[in-house]
């Protein structure tokens, strides 16, 4: 059984960080390219970042531009979200997810696979 497990949201003042990590299990996914993703309340899902398999080419929106790294550690089949400077608006439920192919996409619909959620909530 595939299982793509969120951890490391929590609660952080505004200018702070997180390091949120994706951990997943049933299968290897060093071949498969990975995303974070984010929906806040009463909006869309918005693409964050997302990393080819083998980690060479990652690719972020603007809204998070220097802000936010995605990296990835495939011999513990794990990837993770680097947060600095932490804005109130960056609050919301960050989801990993596992694409079809290695290619690294901001497309929802590239991706398999899905976690569950970890909440980020950045106060002011």
């Amino acid at each position: 059984q595939v299982q793509l497990v969120e951890s490391g949201g929590g609660l952080v003042q505004a200018g702070g960080s997180l390091r949120l990590s994706c951990a997943a299990s049933g299968r290897s996914f060093s071949t498969n390219a990975m995303g974070w993703f984010r929906q806040a309340p009463g909006k869309e899902r918005e693409f964050v970042a997302t990393i080819s398999g083998s980690g060479s080419t990652t690719y972020v929106p603007d809204s998070v531009k220097g802000r936010f790294t995605i990296s990835r550690d495939n011999a513990k089949n794990t990837v993770y979200l680097q947060m600095n400077s932490l804005r109130p608006e960056d609050t919301a439920v960050y989801y990993c997810a596992a694409a079809y192919t290695r290619v690294p996409s901001r497309q929802g619909d590239a991706y398999a696979y899905w976690g569950q959620g970890t909440q980020v909530t950045v106060s002011s």
